[in-house]
């Protein structure tokens, strides 16, 4: 009997152990899961881009990927909704000076102009890539994501997710800083 309570005891013990070293391996891997997905384009030549028009403003092409100067290319959607938390952070750059360059994604032209008609246009240049394929050969995951373009046209940075300010001053300036050297 004394050793069926000590079983007992033991099981009793066990169990939430079990279940209390499963749950921190869970946190402990929802706290440590990289925000990066990985991008073979870091210290490569940017992808061409090959973009149609969208509204009045330039549409940007590969060579202005290789022109001097610091870049940013930002891709987005209207149906987006972290684009709609990450555009007043893209409208502070663009006043600072930075030109971003901004690729509209499987979107209807009418509802990107009408979203920046709304919210403001941070782009220097702008296009739009309809069926995605300028997505595919940037690696993009998904809208919004963020490139950051140094003066010989090379990507410095890849940041998948909507731009904010401790990510603007966690990793695009300091990426910036870095394609200016």
């Amino acid at each position: 009997m004394a050793e069926e309570k000590q079983k007992v005891s033991r099981l009793a013990f066990a169990v939430p152990a079990v279940f209390f070293a499963l749950v921190g391996v869970f946190v402990w891997g929802l706290n440590n899961s990289s925000e990066e997905l990985p991008s073979t384009l870091i210290a490569q030549t940017a992808p061409p881009l090959t973009l149609t028009p969208l509204g009045t403003s330039p549409t940007p092409t590969d060579a202005d990927l290789r022109t001097d100067g610091v870049k940013i290319v930002n891709f987005w959607a209207s149906w987006c909704a972290p684009c709609r938390v990450e555009h007043p952070i893209l409208m502070d750059l663009a006043a600072e000076g930075i030109p971003i360059i901004g690729v509209n994604y499987k979107d209807q032209p009418e509802n990107a102009l009408g979203f920046l008609n709304e919210l403001g246009d941070p782009y220097a240049q702008i296009g739009a890539d309809a069926n995605g394929r300028n997505g595919i050969e940037w690696g993009l995951y998904g809208v919004p994501e963020t490139f950051v373009i140094d003066g010989d046209g090379n990507v410095v940075l890849r940041f998948p997710g909507p731009v904010t300010e401790s990510v603007l001053n966690s990793r695009i300036r300091p990426a910036i800083e870095e394609a200016r050297r």
